[in-house]
């Protein structure tokens, strides 16, 4: 595992994923945003609907996104955003909205109700993967012609979404799963735990719904943005492992456009 201490200064040399070494995590998250914007803008132009799939983390990204959107008057309303994911509750269904860590909770708080309603897309444009209906993102994708851009991170386990390690399945295997529920793993509880719950592992969700590797893999582009002292051994480890469905994100070096956006601090050596 020697591209675990690859330098800052050799981070994206013969990578098999392109590596965008940026500044600050300010850099990483104005990159993310203005590639929706200027998507969004050029599909408008050309009289084409936008689809992306969307995450609840990284959300730096978010207040740059809703700043620039007012400053065109750019209009969302052929936009089609699916999120990446959301937490189950014990009863298998999504947690309520009011819930601190629901995604669609902060989606509404944090970018639709911050945004001008005639810019907006209408709601039955924002869309979760939903435990009761695990096929429609598929069936909308496919009727929507695609995905433009999957925007997203990548977990300390390599998930993407919620896309949890499976070693027992073969990278081909793993890259063909859709949208289904599942058990988060311990290390992505305690990962989120200490970052959004003040480190309160038991009162994590167990379960989760999730847009799948087929959807992520599925799109025209993906763009993920990674900047966490973790991330540095994360980073290397997609850019530069093995692919296996051991680190979902390896799977990413066979995708055509793919790219990891990285601040300074992801970019040094993990030790």
């Amino acid at each position: 595992m020697d591209y675990y201490r690859i330098t800052p200064q050799e981070l994206g040399q013969d990578a098999h994923i392109p590596i965008l070494k940026l500044g600050d995590s300010g850099e990483v998250f104005y990159e993310l945003a203005k590639e929706m914007v200027d998507t969004i803008r050029q599909n408008n132009a050309q009289g084409r609907r936008t689809v992306f799939i969307c995450p609840v983390g990284p959300v730096g990204q978010y207040p740059i996104f809703r700043r620039l959107v007012q400053e065109e008057n750019l209009s969302l309303r052929n936009c089609w955003f699916l999120n990446m994911d959301e937490y189950l509750g014990e009863d298998g269904k999504w947690i309520p909205k009011d819930h601190p860590l629901s995604f669609r909770g902060f989606m509404e708080r944090e970018v639709y109700g911050c945004l001008p309603p005639e810019l907006l897309m209408p709601p039955e444009q924002r869309v979760f993967p939903d435990p009761e209906d695990l096929g429609r993102i598929p069936a909308l994708i496919r009727e929507l012609g695609g995905v433009d851009v999957a925007f997203g991170g990548i977990g300390i386990n390599g998930h993407l979404a919620f896309n949890e390690p499976q070693p027992e399945l073969t990278p081909a295997e793993f890259a063909a799963l859709s949208v289904r529920a599942l058990d988060i793993s311990r290390e992505t509880i305690t990962a989120n735990a200490i970052g959004d719950l003040g480190g309160a592992i038991g009162a994590m969700p167990r379960r989760c719904v999730t847009i799948g590797m087929a959807q992520i893999l599925g799109a025209k582009k993906v763009r993920l943005g990674v900047f966490r002292d973790w991330h540095r051994a994360v980073v290397r480890r997609a850019a530069y492992g093995p692919v296996s469905a051991e680190f979902p994100a390896s799977l990413l070096q066979n995708h055509p456009d793919a790219k990891i956006l990285t601040n300074a601090n992801a970019a040094k050596a993990a030790y």
